[in-house]
């Protein structure tokens, strides 16, 4: 029997069982944060794959998927996590130890992409500022709420993903903007088909309306925004974050908006999920807050559940995985499936 185990929670357990057991060959069991070692040990003695969630911060510390904690998975074939982000996963290690890593990259894009734009819009209109003062101000004046348009200003993306790129086309198509990226590792060509044009990171600051950050948390982008990169911005540029906490400094954001350094932020990301009720950024007017939310819509829940059983059947039958994150373990992969398993995989990286 194949042995897949998630941690705690899924969006859509039923629909995840359904599809991952439906050719009766795969078992699929839980583990928590309550469970003692003990308990986790012989779970994960036996266990082929393991899904987790992608966020560091969400997960206690002896969960984190590295060294340690593959020492106690003999067995372990593959991990993945449920989202596209993947920082709880140490990849280097896996790769070391001859583990797949995957995740849902791209499945939950339209979700996030909406929940940015819809952020854009609303700090850009001031919606949520007009909104509450309608419900505490009889004599509202309404001049004081004018704002702007959209169409035809600037957005600067870091991290042109799926999700980067689909706010990109949005924004783009339906509002004439012009769309700048950073990204490392595409070309001005692919960042092109992605309905933007490369910039450099400082161009990006200065010229941008908007600034989103759609890229995942790694030693290349941990505190990237500071105090620095705030004073650079336009004084009427908004920061927008659906990425993760620690890309950005959040006291720095702070002063930044008490100085009026940037208009206003949109963060459904943040360093503890969700942040503490006295947090300094929850007193801003100008400032939308999301718990990390962005993709929790009853579409992506499906797509992405949906997915990422499909992706554990084909993994578990030795095809290669669609979204993997590191395919040059294939080989050391290949002769671990064949001890483990029994038998080579059938599938080959594309």
């Amino acid at each position: 029997m194949k042995q897949v185990c998630y941690f705690e929670t899924l969006l859509n357990h039923e629909l995840f069982e359904q599809i991952l057991t439906q050719d009766g060959d795969i078992a699929l069991s839980r583990i928590d944060r309550d469970m003692s070692d003990s308990e986790v040990d012989k779970v994960m003695s036996s266990i082929h794959g393991y899904h987790t969630r992608g966020n560091q911060s969400l997960i206690p510390k002896r969960y984190i998927i590295e060294k340690n904690f593959l020492q106690r998975c003999p067995n372990l074939l593959a991990v993945s996590t449920g989202g596209a982000g993947y920082d709880s996963i140490v990849v280097e290690n896996c790769t070391e130890a001859g583990v797949l890593v995957t995740n849902q990259a791209g499945l939950n894009a339209e979700a996030v992409a909406e929940h940015a734009l819809a952020m854009m819009l609303s700090l850009t209109k001031k919606i949520t500022q007009v909104n509450a003062a309608m419900r505490r101000d009889p004599d509202l004046e309404r001049y004081h709420f004018r704002n702007n348009d959209m169409f035809g200003k600037t957005l600067g993306i870091v991290g042109l993903g799926q999700i980067g790129a689909r706010v990109g086309h949005i924004c783009k198509t339906a509002f004439g903007m012009d769309v700048m990226a950073v990204h490392p590792r595409i070309t001005p060509e692919q960042a092109i088909e992605r309905n933007a044009r490369l910039v450099d990171f400082p161009e990006l600051l200065e010229q941008s309306d908007f600034v989103l950050v759609s890229c995942g948390l790694n030693d290349e982008t941990r505190g990237m925004f500071g105090e620095n990169e705030f004073a650079r911005m336009k004084s009427s540029a908004y920061f927008i974050t659906i990425g993760r906490g620690g890309i950005h400094d959040e006291d720095a954001l702070a002063r930044a908006l008490t100085a009026g350094e940037v208009s206003g932020a949109g963060l459904d990301v943040w360093l503890q999920e969700p942040p503490p009720h006295d947090h300094p950024l929850l007193s801003f007017e100008n400032v939308l807050a999301s718990p990390h939310t962005a993709a929790m819509t009853h579409e992506s829940a499906q797509k992405a559940m949906t997915g990422a059983a499909e992706q554990w059947r084909q993994i578990m039958n030795g095809e290669f995985p669609p979204r993997c994150v590191n395919p040059k373990v294939w080989p050391h992969y290949a002769e671990r499936f064949e001890a483990i398993m029994g038998h080579p995989p059938t599938g080959q990286p594309v």
